[in-house]
């Protein structure tokens, strides 16, 4: 009998305990929010339900944690509830929440290529077309938006014009839809100093030249060679003109500031006044004429050790001659001429 007794009291103890735990998570008048009320909620990788459950229930999105997880096992959800971020409201159905989080967050990309050698203006939009995002926000951030990233990229501090141009590393990014257009132009920023970063720079600086100048010079190789393996000798061009002093006298920094579909130059537009023609001004364009890819800050950094001064188109395929005096380029160029 007395075993009986003690019997019965410990299972009334357990009744009891489970009821204090199972009245402790059930909703009160004070643990009650307005319903409707908007609430973000993000769900970390490999959470549980019960985890979950007391995550909505603090937030307000449910008002009982036991119940919402009553709700999970009656529908076969147990463990299939996913991470991710939520936009979620206050005093939701359980049956909706469990088909939100069973469905997960569907995240969309879309791959956007930008080519070497694509100018500030090609690449705004190009990524508004394709990205999706407002094309006078991504114009205005890509050609006069310096001086708000020059803080995380002090480069950036005396850009020529307060444009990116030169530094909106070519690639193929992996966006998210609805991503903003500055952390678009963010991202472009990120990827050009992790490419930079891997740049042997100790030749140009001792020719007194400066990341920046590296980036003009390999601007400038990517729209004057149109074979990447000669990047390197016509960047010894440049280096070689640059020493001598000699005005570069390159058709591509004029041709940068010709209205779109210029295809030739005259010599009326070699006169124009632009801080870009190095046929008026001595040294380097004012800025960079062209976003370059790695091939061409490699040649710009470490150019071929040559004697050249001089370089002249005579192949189909795009080929260059290189000569070190002007009556070798005339000749070169003749022949060049007879053979087309």
């Amino acid at each position: 009998m007395a075993l009986a007794g003690l019997t019965l009291v410990a299972v009334l103890g357990v009744i009891g305990y489970s009821a204090v735990r199972l009245f402790s998570e059930w909703p009160t008048a004070n643990a009650r929010v307005e319903a409707g009320l908007p609430v973000h909620v993000v769900i970390e990788p490999g959470s549980t339900t019960s985890a979950i459950a007391s995550q909505l229930a603090e937030l307000g999105v449910v008002d009982s944690a036991l119940l919402f997880r009553f709700a999970v096992r009656d529908a076969g959800a147990d463990g299939r509830l996913k991470a991710g971020e939520y936009d979620l409201t206050t005093g939701m159905a359980h049956e909706a929440i469990i088909e939100r989080l069973t469905a997960g967050t569907a995240v969309e990309y879309v791959d956007v290529t930008i080519p070497e050698g694509f100018t500030a203006v090609q690449v705004a939009e190009r990524m508004a077309a394709q990205a999706g995002v407002p094309a006078d926000e991504m114009m205005r951030l890509c050609t006069t938006g310096a001086p708000q990233f020059a803080a995380e990229h002090p480069y950036l501090a005396d850009a020529f014009n307060d444009s990116l141009e030169g530094f909106l590393f070519p690639a193929t990014y992996s966006i998210e839809t609805s991503t903003p257009a500055r952390d678009i132009v963010e991202m472009m920023l990120d990827q050009f100093d992790t490419q930079v970063a891997t740049l042997d720079l100790s030749y140009a600086e001792s020719r007194g030249l400066d990341v920046v100048d590296v980036v003009v010079i390999a601007s400038i190789l990517e729209r004057e060679a149109r074979l990447s393996e000669e990047f390197p000798l016509v960047s010894s061009v440049i280096y070689n003109r640059l020493a001598r002093p000699m005005r570069l006298q390159l058709c591509a920094t004029v041709m940068y500031t010709m209205p779109d579909g210029t295809t030739s130059l005259t010599n009326k537009d070699l006169e124009q006044e632009t801080p870009y023609n190095t046929y008026l001004h001595d040294g380097l364009p004012a800025g960079p004429i062209s976003n370059p890819g790695m091939r061409a800050l490699q040649a710009a950094a470490q150019p071929e050790e040559t004697d050249y001064l001089y370089y002249v188109l005579t192949g189909a395929d795009g080929s260059q001659t290189f000569t070190a005096t002007y009556d070798e380029f005339l000749e070169a160029k003749r022949r060049g001429q007879s053979g087309n």
